[in-house]
């Protein structure tokens, strides 16, 4: 097994500023959802680099994100990384890190804050949204 440097802090902005580093700072959105996730509904000009499968076992790290990740982006672009609401971005962002990119931000939320602040177009909400099934079940 790998071993990890001490988890690094990283920022975690809203949508909002989101969407306007995008749109003025040259920022890349990275999508860290499932493959099915992202084809429901996305960013424009976001890339998808899945950081957790469902597999049938359970849900599985992406053995190969860091890899992939610096297959599209170089460690010193600038990355908004996003899930669906915030728990694999946040593991993504301490990995990627780890690894060396040293522009790394969180969107809390994930892409639901993006869709319920109106970002992704005219569609309902639940036509874009996907319940997120890597939340721990509740007892």
């Amino acid at each position: 097994m790998e071993d990890h440097k001490e988890h690094q802090n990283f920022v975690t902005i809203d949508v909002h500023a989101a969407k306007d580093m995008l749109n003025l700072d040259g920022y890349h959105y990275l999508d860290v959802r499932t493959v099915e996730e992202f084809k429901k509904s996305h960013v424009e000009n976001a890339q998808n680099v899945p950081y957790m499968f469902l597999t049938e076992q359970g849900r599985v790290q992406n053995p190969d994100f860091i890899d992939q990740v610096e297959a599209i982006y170089k460690k010193d672009d600038h990355l908004i990384v996003a899930c669906n609401s915030g728990g694999r971005a946040s593991r993504a962002c301490v990995d990627l890190l780890d690894h060396g990119y040293k522009h790394v931000v969180n969107m809390g939320g994930g892409y639901s804050a993006w869709v319920d602040a109106g970002f992704a177009g005219d569609k309902p909400p639940e036509e874009l949204k996907t319940s997120c099934k890597f939340h721990p079940k509740q007892s």
